[in-house]
Formats: structure tokens, sequence, C-alpha cells
């Protein structure tokens, strides 16, 4: 039986991220790509390589081409 959550609580906020997250992974592991907009608000694709691309959306164009890299985002040094 599934959970029943208060959609107002952070048990359910949690519960969406974790979620998320879950996905996030899932879709890597299985060779896809991941598409987000990121911290800095740059449209981003994600490799199952950890390797990162700010990318550029083409409207109108069919599925699976409908993006361009623009280039490959490195990770930030702390």
């Amino acid at each position: 039986m599934p959970v029943a959550y208060d959609f107002g609580s952070t048990e359910f906020d949690d519960a969406v991220r974790a979620a998320g997250r879950r996905a996030f992974a899932e879709t890597l592991a299985d060779g896809l790509p991941v598409f987000y907009v990121d911290a800095d608000g740059l449209n981003a694709m994600e490799r199952g390589d950890g390797r990162r691309f700010e990318i550029r959306w083409l409207p109108g164009a069919p599925s699976g081409e409908n993006f361009e890299i623009v280039r490959e985002l490195t990770a930030h040094a702390a």
C-alpha cells in the first residue's frame, strides 16, 4: 500500500527529492542523458560518465535532435 504524506510537510518534500534523485541516477545508469536547468540557470545535459554540457534547445526539431551542445561544463573548484 502506498505511503500517504501530508503535501505541506517536510516529510513529503524529502520524499519528492529522494524520488527525483533516484530517477536521475537510474536514468544515467540506463545510459540515457538527463536534461535539467542547473543551479546557475543553464540548460544542462549530463551523461552517465559524469560529463556535463550546457545545451541550447532547437525549437521545432525532432526529438533527439532538438538540442545542440554549447560547451562542456567543468566542476567548480572549491
